[in-house]
């Protein structure tokens, strides 16, 4: 809920007061994000609490829904789930958290890379072009056989039909371009993440419980290489005890941001 966890506006200013002085000084900037940024444009996420894992669909567990095995096993079931989740992601907007990246993208701040958990490719729509997707997108697809490429306009109708999306060349089931549980993280990202979350100054990062690895870990790669770490997150992180800053309210830190940024 939008407000849920506004922090009282003195003493916010005072903290961000604080990371504004931190951002200024840095010349190396990573971020990374999770469901959470996501939520404030109508998104459910996963982990928070009413995340789509804390209850059953029809009656099946989602993370298994979400495996490798499960897909290839019952890709009816995967779409039919999907369907109410993932495609129809154009009727949603982004939201002040992707444009106020955006802006600190454009503004020439963010120079390490955008790391995001997120398959809904909000930031890119918000004007971010240095995005790094850990868990893939749901914005392009492929088949599992001869490797034929679909965008998600091609697939969403036929997911939204109630059909399972097949390859129109050779007829094999296509699967999206999404990191299921099962399958490795992109080698290149995580090499790309490895080098600017270790060489950056500062990274923030917003809307992630910080609890999937090994993406969650990176954050504590600036740590421990000098930098800091600033976390805006609704709940408690795993890696807290790292951070130099933590705000609660995604969208009260990024009004404040996207103000800062228009001064600065």
């Amino acid at each position: 809920m939008s407000g849920e966890y506004r922090e009282e506006e003195s003493r916010f200013q005072e903290k961000f007061s604080q990371f504004a002085d931190i951002l200024a000084s840095s010349r190396k900037v990573a971020v990374f994000t999770g469901a959470g940024v996501s939520t404030l444009s109508g998104i459910p996420d996963f982990r928070g609490s009413h995340g789509v894992y804390n209850s059953p669909w029809r009656g099946l567990n989602v993370e298994e829904i979400l495996s490798l095995d499960y897909f290839y096993r019952e890709p009816e079931i995967f779409y039919a789930w999907a369907e109410e989740v993932w495609y129809h992601l154009e009727d949603y907007e982004p939201n002040i958290v992707h444009y106020a990246l955006a802006k600190l993208e454009k503004k020439g701040r963010l120079t390490s890379g955008l790391f995001t958990q997120n398959i809904d490719f909000m930031h890119q729509r918000a004007g971010s072009r240095l995005v790094y997707e850990l868990h893939g997108s749901a914005r392009a697809a492929y088949c599992t056989n001869c490797n034929a490429y679909y965008t998600y306009d091609q697939i969403a109708p036929v997911v939204r039909s109630g059909k399972v999306p097949v390859c129109s060349t050779c007829g094999s089931i296509i699967k999206p371009d999404i990191v299921f549980y099962g399958e490795n993280l992109s080698s290149s990202i995580l090499k790309q993440a490895e080098i600017s979350f270790s060489q950056a100054d500062l990274a923030i990062v917003m809307g992630s419980s910080l609890t999937v690895y090994p993406a969650a870990a990176f954050p504590r790669m600036t740590a421990c290489s000098g930098g800091k770490i600033v976390i805006v997150n609704a709940q408690p992180t795993a890696q807290d005890e790292y951070a130099a800053l933590h705000f609660r309210d995604l969208e009260q830190f990024s009004c404040a941001l996207d103000k800062w940024l228009d001064r600065n």
